[in-house]
């Protein structure tokens, strides 16, 4: 057993999982958590010119393209949570996320009616976001049906 200040005790922790096979849901908030990774990254390290297409933005000056990338950023990071959170198997970080998911339209859509944030940028999460929660939900009311 390494001892306490030893770093492997910290990777052996951080990638330690209870045992046995992960349910339905797990899986799928581990899938959510890799897409999220997965577009985060993309976010960031894309050229402007592909970010202002996929998004259909006007033009990315100044700070604006650095903002962009916090963007992506932020969805890669709450990737990694989901991730690792799908990893404990808890059916209540999973619910949690169906939670969040469900609040991000009614944070982001006023941002775009008031003309502060580019629609190309808010609404596929303001879209993509409930969906995947509903999908969470979904999956967790049939795991609770008993089975014959």
């Amino acid at each position: 057993m390494p001892a306490m200040g030893d770093p492997r005790s910290f990777w052996s922790a951080l990638w330690s999982q209870p045992a046995g096979p992960h349910s339905r849901l797990s899986r799928y908030i581990v899938a959510n958590g890799l897409l999220y990774l997965a577009i985060g990254a993309a976010i960031y390290v894309l050229p402007a010119a592909v970010l202002m297409r996929l998004f259909f933005l006007d033009h990315l000056t100044g700070y604006e393209d650095s903002l962009a990338r916090l963007v992506g950023v932020a969805v890669a990071i709450l990737g990694w949570f989901y991730v690792m959170g799908g990893r404990t198997r808890a059916d209540s970080f999973g619910l949690s996320t169906v939670v969040d998911r469900l609040l991000v339209p009614v944070l982001l859509v006023p941002l775009w009616l008031l003309g502060t944030a580019p629609p190309g940028l808010v609404l596929p999460f303001a879209i993509l976001d409930p969906l995947l929660a509903l999908g969470a939900y979904a999956i967790w009311r049939q795991e609770q049906v008993p089975r014959r």
